[in-house]
């Protein structure tokens, strides 16, 4: 039995050997995400693409050339040059040109749609980084829990050894030191469980890093609280002007404005010009031709007036999905607000109440138990308070980082 436990020792340290390597600061981690994770090169290249459009859909569509040939007589070349002059050879050149203003309107969209797109970047950036933030902080997380399970199978170890000192000399009995052979081997199997846990926040930051899979893994700084001292007011006010996801549904009602304008200019003429030179025999005289084409609007109620109709209801759908959105960043900012608050609130109690609480009393029922005083049930439920309360600090300390670096995210406000 103490061969098995001494394995069980050694897997334990063997599981927080990675946490030797130098720390990597979380700042370090959000360049890298910024600069090659993929979706944020994706979303990049889409907003650049668009910014390219504006000008091709402003600029006035390319002019036709065109050559015609008139033959009189027969259809051979130039039949019936020299004695007719309806028999031709023709060079000529048109240009359409849409009512004034649409093309502009169409600009200003392509514009604006590029706007959507810088937004959906920022938002794919800030998404990212959120996500390297809480991957890191869960594994700051883990890194922590395995050390309290590693300092407590160090306690649970001396808790057997006493048990066992009792038991030889008559004292105690052995269920007693089974109960802390079981404990320990309960820790060993959390301990797998946590390890489990580190492999897949590794392999999460190395996909969000754009990483080799077999690229080495990265040791998180110990976690320190962040002091919260923005009040959630502020944070609230930052939404509609620094939340990507808003501002880009305003660029979209901006949008869907310009859409309407649009759809009101279709309703006026386009137009064409052309002008043609027109050659014969050298005793001829030239043909000189200019015309001018209207496209004439006439399908009111089966074309124009629905596409106006669309696209006003495009716009009202636009901007109850603004004020959707506005919502819903409202709720998430004041849900996130509490929820690092009241971790906070609990990391206090942890820190001043409840884990020197505890530690105080497994120490002393320790000291009870060595001299007879105290039962081993009472110990190890003294020894069972000071694992939770330790483990659970450290989550709730990783759950108030999630919660401020989520802040930051909704918000655009650095906090850490």
């Amino acid at each position: 039995m103490r061969v098995r436990f001494a394995t069980a020792i050694t897997l334990l340290a063997a599981t927080i050997a990675w946490s030797a390597a130098p720390p990597t600061a979380l700042s370090v981690l959000l360049d890298e995400a910024a600069q090659n994770n993929p979706d944020i090169l994706a979303a990049r290249r889409a907003w650049q693409a668009a910014t390219q459009v504006p000008s091709q859909v402003s600029t006035l569509p390319d002019p036709q050339v065109t050559v015609q040939h008139f033959s009189v007589g027969s259809p051979r070349p130039f039949a019936g040059y020299s004695n007719s002059d309806f028999a031709y050879i023709g060079f000529g050149v048109s240009q359409d040109l849409p009512y004034p203003g649409k093309l502009k309107l169409k600009g200003e969209a392509a514009r604006r749609d590029a706007a959507i797109l810088r937004e959906k970047l920022e938002s794919a950036t800030r998404s990212v980084l959120q996500q390297v933030k809480e991957a890191y902080f869960r594994l700051a997380n883990t890194q922590q829990t395995l050390d309290v399970l590693n300092r407590n199978d160090k306690l649970l170890e001396q808790i057997e050894k006493i048990a066992d000192a009792r038991y030889r000399v008559g004292q105690g009995n052995q269920q007693d030191v089974l109960k802390a052979q079981l404990e320990r081997t309960k820790l060993l199997r959390q301990t797998t469980q946590e390890r489990a846990l580190i492999d897949t926040q590794q392999a999460l930051l190395r996909k969000l890093l754009n990483r080799a899979p077999d690229s080495a893994g990265i040791a998180p700084e110990p976690m320190v609280e962040t002091p919260l001292a923005t009040s959630v007011d502020d944070l609230l006010a930052r939404i509609r002007t620094d939340n990507p996801d808003v501002a880009g549904q305003q660029e979209m009602i901006n949008r869907q404005s310009l859409q309407v304008e649009l759809a009101r200019k279709d309703r006026y003429p386009d137009f064409s010009v052309q002008y043609m030179w027109q050659h014969t025999a050298e005793q001829f005289r030239d043909y000189y031709m200019a015309s001018l084409s209207v496209r004439i609007p006439i399908y009111r109620s089966r074309k124009l007036n629905p596409e106006r109709n669309q696209a006003v209801e495009e716009l009202n759908r636009s901007r109850r999905e603004y004020e959707s959105q506005v919502q819903s960043a409202f709720f998430e900012v004041r849900n996130q607000y509490i929820a690092a608050q009241t971790a906070s609130q609990m990391l206090k109690i942890y820190r001043e109440g409840l884990i020197p609480q505890a530690l105080a009393s497994y120490q002393a029922g320790l000291s009870s138990y060595q001299s007879g005083r105290l039962d081993f049930e009472t110990l190890l439920s003294a020894f069972m308070d000071v694992l939770n309360f330790d483990q659970e600090y450290w989550k709730t300390l990783a759950d108030h980082e999630m919660a401020v670096a989520k802040l930051e995210q909704l918000t655009g406000v650095s906090l850490h």
